[in-house]
């Protein structure tokens, strides 16, 4: 499959959902004109589906998933057991279409990425690619403290170790190869961003205009995303536990210095007895003791989590076809 010449073209759109009752009748009804323009002009086989996954939501979005389903054999659907968020669930996503897709294409179902962009992904798979990033070209849309922390974040990000993709969030292109080198990655702490990458596969970049949310509310708040980042840091770096060394040695040295002048003072009757030092010194080290405690403890709690091998998602529902029923051979019927 290293060449386009061999390659099926059955495509399928992974779509996470986490409470977009709100977005999914207009979402659905874009990506049915997409498929269709896509089907129509051959660049992707009939049999390619749109793949709704539904990440535990207590509103509607399951039954508006379950009666697409019903209305038009071109949406499937998957339910999880319960909510195990957006990265799991776009893995539970990617794992179901690999049985199925010769290419996947992961996007959200707030419409802010650009479908018109998977035509170029698309013909850049054709081109032998196995892995295409959409990328932003700009952050205009955004205010100045998500543009000025986002754009630092991948800088952070990239000093620390993880070799992520600049602007690129979780719209992408993954052949079937690519998909099946993903299943190989088991830890439990997925940021998807940073393991993509490692796969290592032939890669290319689409540009594309980042839209302002159709509709709902954004189910990434500030909270949620310092959490996604601190995930990427602790999960591809171990630069923060250099950091707590550091942070140990440069203290333990200062301390010597403090001690020898300490010891001079006292030599040469210029001791003072001061109560303000010594209660901020002892905070200050207790305050630096405690954070690089709770840096370890962030490293040993994944030792922990992955050790057990709990399964990162759990299907209860599925609405498609089996795959003993598509043809043998990657998008020959089309």
């Amino acid at each position: 499959m290293s060449t386009s010449e061999n390659r099926g073209n059955r495509l399928f759109i992974v779509v996470p959902c986490y409470k977009e009752q709100e977005v999914l009748p207009e979402t659905s009804r874009r990506l049915k004109e997409k498929m269709t323009t896509l089907m129509e002009s051959g660049k992707i086989a009939k049999d390619s589906h749109v793949l709704f996954v539904n990440d535990g939501s207590s509103d509607n979005t399951w039954e508006i998933i379950s009666k697409l389903h019903e209305e038009d054999p071109l949406f499937w659907g998957i339910s999880l057991s319960r909510n195990r968020g957006h990265q799991n669930a776009l893995l539970a996503g990617l794992m179901t279409a690999k049985e199925y897709a010769d290419m996947t294409v992961s996007m959200d179902a707030d419409l802010q990425d650009d479908m018109d962009a998977i035509d170029a992904m698309v013909d850049k798979y054709a081109e032998g690619n196995d892995i295409v990033y959409g990328v932003r070209s700009s952050r205009a849309t955004d205010s100045f403290f998500k543009r000025f922390t986002a754009e630092s974040y991948y800088k952070f990000i990239r000093k620390m170790g993880a070799d992520v993709v600049y602007n690129h969030a979780d719209f992408r292109l993954m052949s079937r190869r690519a998909l099946e080198g993903l299943a190989e990655f088991k830890e439990v702490n997925l940021f998807l961003r940073g393991i993509v990458p490692q796969i290592g596969y032939p890669s290319a970049i689409v540009t594309y205009e980042r839209h302002e949310r159709f509709a709902g509310e954004s189910k990434y708040p500030l909270s949620k995303m310092l959490a996604l980042a601190f995930e990427g840091i602790t999960s591809f770096s171990v630069k923060p536990i250099r950091f707590v060394y550091r942070t140990g040695a440069a203290i333990a040295i200062i301390a010597v210095i403090c001690l020898l002048w300490c010891l001079i003072a006292k030599l040469t009757g210029h001791s003072v007895s001061g109560w303000s030092t010594l209660m901020g010194s002892i905070w200050l080290l207790g305050g630096i003791q405690l954070f690089c405690i709770g840096i370890i403890g962030e490293y040993i709690g994944k030792i922990y989590m992955e050790s057990k091998h709990r399964p990162r998602y759990i299907i209860q529902e599925f609405l498609g076809e089996k795959p003993e029923t598509l043809p043998d051979k990657p998008g020959d019927s089309d």
